[in-house]
């Protein structure tokens, strides 16, 4: 980061080695086009600020952009742009890029909340899920003469905590069917996958279609989920794993079912802190602990996190458009303003390492008295819960920023007021 530099000129900057990615990633662009009126670097340099800026409408942002950033912009211009099939095909370039770009800068600050699982360092692992907001004013009813809520399915890098828009799933006319959606945007992207790279899909009980994802692993796809209650599979043998590892806590069973024919693996964890079994599937190899298993799902919740953000922070609460393009852009542009944010929270922590962010130093109270609350039961919080994790991004760094677009603040003057939030650490019982 040059901190010589405006807040508003960083993102500027980002957005321009984006760019330059994108058009160097592909040999003849088919999205790359002048116009004159609103060229590519401005469509998304607003799309970026009408996320950040929290406001309530597409004519809302025009006159915000209009009256406090002094941009004027026709209406017209404006939306046609937002339903381009070409600007849709642009933003989903650059914003693989922009995520390369947020990715590898956070990797080189040593961001890694999985350093503690090497077993997975092999392997890209991604939280799941869909999400659905209200759908736009003017969507279309269907033959029943009812709308639905609109959206799509995003995945939240486990590693890094930067966020991405997979597929869109409904536009609002029909009843959302996340997995078929999931398994063709899967399809799409082993065409271009180096098999080489191994993604790991942590997702609900809903995503437990064993003949496809037993056939996924030959494109090095697996997939961690709930094992639904009613499932039919039949127990083959067990795996052994080292019960005495801490990594394994509250781990019961490990072993391999099978159902017409596929066979995957099941965990049987017990939580020691409150007792209740849970039971999860994998496709994933047996070489990997039990234990590891059953704490990625549990880190599947942070994306709930993700979502609240967006709703709560960015006020994406609203369909911009029924318009399948319109609404791909939306949500390619919530999780790229989402990861912006992300990524100056989490270079504010590690500007001083012997500090906490309050978050965390929050979540570490509850956590002790959740573990002094188990153990007057006679049980305990998983040893591992006390590692450091995802948290959802502060409000205060989102208002940070929506300011310090306002008044221009420099980039340097706006980490340091982050950095000046950072608390002292405290110890845990589980750490101890």
């Amino acid at each position: 980061m040059l901190k010589d530099l405006t807040l508003s000129e960083h993102i500027h900057q980002h957005c321009h080695e984006s760019m330059e990615r994108a058009l160097l990633a592909e040999r003849h662009p088919l999205w790359v086009r002048s116009c004159p009126e609103l060229n590519d670097a401005d469509f998304i340099r607003l799309g970026l600020l009408r996320c950040i800026s929290a406001v309530d409408s597409g004519r809302h942002f025009l006159q915000t952009n209009e009256e406090i950033y002094g941009q004027s912009l026709p209406h017209s211009t404006y939306f046609k742009s937002l339903k381009s099939h070409r600007r849709t095909s642009m933003l989903g370039a650059f914003e693989q890029q922009s995520y390369q770009l947020h990715h590898e800068a956070l990797l080189l600050q040593g961001v890694d909340y999985l350093r503690t699982f090497p077993e997975l360092d092999e392997y890209t692992v991604e939280a799941a899920d869909g999400h659905f907001i209200d759908h736009a004013s003017h969507t279309k009813k269907n033959s029943k003469g009812k709308v639905y809520a609109a959206g799509g399915i995003y995945a939240l890098n486990l590693r890094s905590g930067l966020l991405r828009f997979l597929c869109l799933v409904t536009n609002g006319t029909q009843r959302h069917q996340e997995i078929p959606m999931l398994r063709d945007h899967i399809k799409k992207q082993n065409k271009g996958n180096n098999t080489s790279q191994k993604h790991l899909y942590v997702y609900d009980k809903a995503v437990t279609d064993y003949a496809w994802w037993d056939q996924q692993k030959r494109h090095a796809n697996y997939m961690i989920s709930m094992l639904k209650e009613n499932s039919v599979a039949t127990r083959v043998e067990s795996i052994p794993f080292d019960s005495l590892d801490k990594i394994n806590t509250g781990v019961e069973a490990y072993s391999v079912y099978e159902n017409k024919g596929i066979k995957f693996s099941v965990v049987e964890y017990r939580d020691p802190e409150t007792r209740t079994l849970h039971r999860f599937v994998t496709t994933l190899p047996a070489t990997i602990n039990p234990g590891t298993i059953a704490m990625l799902y549990f880190k599947r919740w942070t994306i709930e996190k993700t979502f609240n953000n967006s709703k709560s922070n960015f006020k994406e609460t609203k369909a911009w458009s029924s318009n399948n393009n319109s609404l791909e852009n939306q949500m390619r542009l919530t999780a790229m303003s989402y990861n912006l944010m992300r990524v100056f929270e989490e270079m504010s922590k590690r500007q001083q390492p012997e500090l906490i962010h309050p978050s965390d130093k929050k979540y570490s109270k509850a956590l002790e008295k959740r573990q002094q609350f188990a153990q007057k039961q006679g049980c305990f919080v998983n040893p591992l819960f006390f590692q450091a994790r995802i948290t959802r991004i502060s409000s205060y760094t989102i208002r940070a920023v929506q300011n310090a677009i306002i008044t221009g603040t420099s980039l340097q003057c706006f980490m340091s007021s982050l950095v000046a939030r950072l608390m002292p650490r405290v110890q845990l019982i589980g750490e101890h």
